[in-house]
């Protein structure tokens, strides 16, 4: 009972400033326009991709470089079925997610079964496997890219719109996220990422949670792209299905720090916003610059931002609770 008062006492705070961050979000697009709420708006897209990363990454433990193909499979979708079936949005996106799940399901019962290098190996090829057959299909545009019917709205409504929909899907994946976390199968997760064997002794269907996990995090990355080749408006496979957009997004789960609830998308936008800031400082060598950054944050930071702060969290309460054995000795 009494740890349970304390766990309590020390989730208030958190909880908190958690509620103020979403009014204070969800109110933003009121005071701010223009470039910033484009900036945030993409903050938020990358934030939600790299959450869902985080369920095969962070806590099964699998390198899913190429898991930007179910990004690619949602807009490819959404494109189709408003183009040529004439279908509505939201229905479109819905079904571009369950179509990214759907396949992600369906291939991760012989991929899953792969390990290490092997896994990152064979997600990268699905990725320009799936690439090479829509630049192929008439129905896709090929090469030359498909047009999305515009939003029906000037320039404000439709960055809100698209600013409250990225949003909603980052806290859907957070909220995803963490009811994985307290649950058998969040356990189970962390056991196949910390001794698979003995998960599997233990009674664990280790592939089966796998492709759950793996097909969760696809059905988020297709909503994502859904929504993200409707506020483009217009789509080329080579864009859309570019690796560095899975590779990105992995560097976010690292750098923020993998197997936390908040850690992926601190590092979401932590990497994002510094690649803008660095952009409008060093135009011609951004991505040198950015890259070195990168670089010496991982070498210094291997738990990633979170680990960090956690670390200042537990050196500040450990002064605090020197500083009172102090005042009470004197």
């Amino acid at each position: 009972m009494v740890k349970t008062v304390a766990f309590t006492r020390k989730r208030f705070p958190v909880t908190i400033i958690l509620l103020v961050l979403i009014i204070i979000l969800a109110l933003l697009p009121l005071f701010v326009r223009g470039y910033w709420i484009r900036v945030i708006t993409s903050l938020f897209m990358f934030g939600a991709m790299a959450e869902a990363l985080n369920l095969v990454v962070g806590y099964a433990g699998y390198a899913a470089f190429g898991n930007g193909v179910f990004f690619g499979i949602g807009a490819y979708v959404t494109a189709v079925l408003m183009t040529h079936y004439n279908l509505p949005f939201f229905p479109a996106m819905f079904i571009s997610g369950l179509t990214a799940m759907f396949i992600a399901f369906c291939l991760g019962w012989p991929v899953l079964r792969l390990k290490g290098h092997y896994f990152a190996i064979a997600t990268i090829g699905i990725n320009m496997a799936v690439m090479e057959i829509v630049t192929f299909i008439d129905i896709t545009g090929g090469g030359k890219g498909i047009s999305l019917p515009l939003y029906p709205g000037d320039i404000v409504k439709q960055g809100m719109f698209f600013y409250y929909c990225m949003f909603i899907l980052l806290l859907f994946s957070i909220a995803i996220t963490a009811i994985i976390v307290n649950s058998r199968f969040g356990y189970g997760l962390r056991a196949i990422k910390t001794q698979p064997e003995a998960a599997e002794v233990m009674g664990v269907n280790t592939t089966f949670y796998k492709v759950y996990a793996w097909s969760i995090s696809a059905f988020i990355a297709g909503i994502a792209g859904s929504l993200n080749a409707y506020w483009l408006t217009f789509l080329e496979p080579l864009f859309v299905f570019d690796i560095m957009i899975s590779v990105e997004v992995f560097v976010m789960v690292l750098l923020g720090g993998p197997g936390t609830i908040f850690g992926p998308i601190l590092g979401a936008f932590f990497l994002k916003l510094l690649s803008e800031l660095v952009w409008s400082q060093f135009t011609l060598i951004h991505m040198g610059v950015l890259g070195l950054i990168i670089v010496v944050i991982t070498l210094f930071l291997p738990s990633g931002i979170s680990g960090l702060l956690r670390q200042a969290i537990h050196w500040r309460g450990h002064w605090r609770d020197a500083a009172v054995k102090s005042a009470e000795s004197q």
